[in-house]
C-alpha cells in the first residue's frame, strides 16, 4: 500500500470515528434531557403526594415511603446549610454525586425548578441558597 492509499484509509477510518462521536454526543444530550424530563415529573409527583396527604383527614400515608428524590436531597443539602450559598459543583461535592457536565447540567435544571418553586433565591451568577 502506497503513502497516498494509507492517508486515505486513515481519512476514511478518521471521518468514520467522527461521525459515531457525533452520533454519540446527541444520544447523550438526548438522554440527558429525557433524564432532565424524568426528574421534573418526579418532582411534581412528589409535590402532589405531600399535598394530597397533607390534606388526608388521618394524615396516613397509603403507600410505603420511597427513597428521597434526588429533588428533596438538593433541598435537604440548602435545609442543612440554610445561609450557605452553593455553586452546583460545590453542590454535587457536598452530596457526593459525579462532577462531570452532564450530571452537573441536569442539577442545574433541577436548581432552577426550584427557584421558580420558591425554595431557593439567585445570590449571584450561578450561585444559589435557601430562600428565607
Amino acid at each position: 500500500m502506497n503513502v497516498a492509499d494509507l492517508l486515505k484509509d486513515l481519512q476514511s477510518r478518521y471521518e468514520q470515528a467522527m461521525a459515531r462521536a457525533d452520533d454519540l454526543r446527541r444520544q447523550i444530550e438526548h438522554l440527558t434531557s429525557a433524564l432532565a424530563d424524568a426528574e421534573n415529573r418526579l418532582a411534581d409527583l412528589a409535590t402532589a403526594r405531600k399535598i394530597v396527604q397533607e390534606i388526608t383527614p388521618d394524615g396516613t400515608d397509603p403507600h410505603p415511603a420511597e427513597p428521597s428524590t434526588a429533588y428533596q436531597q438538593v433541598l435537604d443539602a440548602f435545609n442543612q446549610h440554610p445561609d450557605q450559598p452553593f455553586r452546583v459543583r460545590e453542590l454535587h461535592e457536598l452530596l457526593g454525586w459525579p462532577t462531570d457536565d452532564p450530571a452537573l447540567n441536569v442539577t442545574c435544571s433541577r436548581r432552577g425548578r426550584l427557584t421558580r418553586q420558591g425554595f431557593l433565591t439567585q445570590t449571584g451568577r450561578g450561585i444559589y441558597k435557601k430562600r428565607t
